[in-house]
């Protein structure tokens, strides 16, 4: 068939597609050339621009709000006209339907029935009760269909706090001061400001929530006293996820001079209500350093067979007697075990050298963590080691004792030789016994 451009000039040549279908697509949703995303704000979005339709996984803040943000179109990717919408929200949730980047006002019921086309809008969600923490399910319909499910979460007003990982504070020492290794140690978060105890604060439903603003720390004044005249939090928490180290705040103690402790609290007040939550007791305990003390080592067992873990302790004590802080670290120290091998890293030991900048728990002690054995085995016998701690001046190089075997049957000849001699003695009796009943007879 000859082309039908033939012999035209070229600016009237030309192609024209046409595509037909069994029925129009237009003036209805299409999933695929429409977005629906959670959002810490309203936005006047775009299906198919930038990061349309992807959810922002924010946990929202006590008072904050949620928001949808909506732009619907047909599957010729065509703005839809205006429709009958409905939104709905689970659990005592509100909601309000508003326009583009302006959003909407906090709505007043858990329903919102309105007449437009959703051509980047905006869904406004918010705590049904002041300050309580909700979960809620939204459900958007457009002319009856379902375009948009989204759960989001919304956290309460802090309703408890809880103190744990307590250390010990030097004697004189300040709660501005550094305890990055303490905090370390226990949290993996190094914090050069006071971190000697972290908070825990949570909403009624016991969500963590975040205390870098809506809110104050302050100790319990009542609770202080000579011994630990101050106390603060330093590092508030700054995310509502509680799987995150810094969904705590840390804090730590003022001393006096002298070796001693306190019970103490602090304090949470909220902004906005004046509302007080405060901390069970905790004991915020003051002593000296290594420096100038003493130190003891014990091991788990007397004796360990071969493939064996030993846990060896080391307690230290400060020159008045009392287990150390948990501010100044224990220092160099060398270890020399026949046969055990260090492997815990994380606790101080390992190549059989303890690290020097570890503090101790707040008993004032170390564990640390040894394998049994070498590669080609061990001896078996008893074995005197050393360790040797250089920071306490009074310390000396201690030397446990323990007992080493290969595992299995340990029987000597000499246990077989007592174990018979003893089988002979018992039959000697029984003979003997019956030798005199037979002579009664």
């Amino acid at each position: 068939m000859p082309s039908l451009t033939n012999g035209l000039p070229d600016d009237l040549s030309g192609a024209i597609t046409v595509t037909v279908v069994a029925s129009s697509a237009g003036g209805s949703y299409s999933a695929a050339y429409s977005a629906c995303n959670v959002a810490p704000a309203a936005a006047a979005i775009t299906a198919g621009a930038g990061t349309a339709g992807i959810d922002n996984t924010v946990v929202f803040t006590n008072g904050d709000s949620a928001y949808i943000n909506i732009d619907l179109n047909d599957a010729y990717n065509v703005d839809l006209a205006a429709g009958n919408v409905v939104v709905t929200a689970t659990n005592g949730a509100v909601v309000n339907i508003g326009t583009g980047a302006s959003g909407a006002t906090a709505g007043t019921s858990s329903t919102d029935v309105d007449y437009v086309d959703l051509k980047q809008d905006t869904v406004r969600i918010n705590q049904g009760t002041s300050g309580a923490p909700v979960t809620t399910t939204v459900t958007i319909t457009y002319n009856g269909t379902t375009v948009c499910t989204k759960t989001i979460t919304i956290r309460g007003a802090l309703d408890k706090l809880t103190v744990d990982q307590v250390g010990v504070q030097a004697t004189s020492g300040s709660y501005t001061d550094s305890t990055a290794q303490w905090s370390y140690q226990n949290t993996g978060l190094w914090l050069t400001n006071g971190s000697l105890f972290r908070v825990r604060g949570v909403d009624s439903a016991g969500n963590a929530v975040r205390t870098d603003s809506g809110g104050t720390f302050s100790s319990v004044a009542s609770t202080l006293s000579v011994q630990v005249p101050a106390l603060a939090v330093n590092t508030t928490a700054s995310t509502n996820t509680a799987s995150s180290m810094s969904s705590y705040a840390y804090g730590s103690w003022n001393c006096g001079a002298s070796a001693g402790q306190a019970s103490v609290k602090v304090q949470w007040t909220e902004t906005s209500t004046g509302k007080v939550t405060t901390s069970d007791a905790f004991t915020a305990r003051c002593a000296g350093s290594a420096s100038g003390g003493s130190y003891k080592v014990s091991m788990d067992k007397a004796a360990y067979n071969l493939g064996d873990l030993a846990k060896v302790t080391v307690e230290f004590l400060d020159s008045n007697g009392n287990p150390v802080n948990t501010v100044g670290s224990v220092g160099a120290n060398t270890w020399s075990l026949p046969y055990l091998t260090g492997v815990d890293l994380a606790s101080g030991l390992g190549a059989n050298a303890a690290s020097s900048t570890a503090v101790t728990k707040a008993d004032g002690t170390i564990t640390y963590t040894l394998t049994v054995g070498t590669t080609s085995g061990l001896t078996a016998g008893t074995y005197t080691g050393i360790v040797d701690f250089s920071v306490p001046a009074k310390g000396t190089k201690a030397t446990p004792t323990y007992k080493l075997s290969t595992g299995g049957d340990t029987t000597t000849n000499a246990d077989v030789l007592k174990s018979i001699v003893a089988l002979i003695a018992s039959i000697n009796k029984q003979i003997q016994a019956l030798q005199k009943l037979i002579l009664k007879r």
